[in-house]
């Protein structure tokens, strides 16, 4: 009668162990500064709010507002025309306001991104401008400007429904449209509410 091999145990199991180098993915760690991780511990998925920051990244450079100093300045409601001067001189006249309460009315939900291209100059955003984008509007109308996500990668587009497909449309004729493809990855991250820019020669 042969001899019963003893059962194996232990060894190495499926999915155990280091990653192979054919896996596309790569791990990470960080040491992040006082209110930097204190905005971080905020979230209530680190993971992906630290990919979707990266991901923006490719937009511009990209602040929260949260981060954004408080600043106030004289606003004089007068209705300025460009016709004939009217005496801006009389500080009694004037009341301070915040800037930032006057630009995001949602500040935990608002961030400022510095655009890199020039796909958008028809709805006056330049290459260098910095746009304030709201997270809690992702449902802009077809004139509005919003930040979209397709596949990843993040992009300064008008979104319009055509019948049943999606488009993405620049607003610049030397910038193809983009249709979204049924297969396709795609969500609206936030719209733009205010642009802000140095005036133009």
């Amino acid at each position: 009668m042969e001899e019963k091999k003893p059962e194996r145990r232990g060894g190495r199991r499926q999915g155990a162990g280091r990653p192979s180098k054919a896996v596309d993915s790569k791990l990470y760690t960080f040491r992040a500064g006082g209110s930097t991780a204190e905005f971080i511990d905020r979230q209530e998925n680190k993971t992906d709010f630290i990919k979707e920051c990266i991901n923006l990244r490719m937009l511009g450079e990209f602040i929260p507002a949260t981060s954004v100093k408080d600043i106030t300045l004289p606003f004089f409601d007068l209705g300025v025309v460009a016709g004939f001067p009217i005496p801006l001189d009389n500080n009694e006249k004037a009341q301070d306001i915040e800037i930032l309460k006057l630009l995001c009315p949602h500040p935990e939900s608002c961030y400022l991104i510095r655009v890199e291209g020039n796909s958008m100059i028809d709805a006056g955003i330049f290459s260098g401008d910095l746009v304030i984008v709201d997270k809690s509007k992702r449902y802009p109308s077809e004139s509005e400007v919003a930040v979209c996500e397709l596949n990843g990668e993040y992009t300064l587009k008008r979104f319009e429904k055509r019948g049943a497909e999606g488009w993405l449309i620049p607003a610049n004729p030397d910038f193809p449209e983009i249709k979204i493809n049924p297969r396709d990855s795609f969500s609206i991250w936030g719209t733009v509410i205010y642009i802000i820019h140095k005036p133009r020669e």
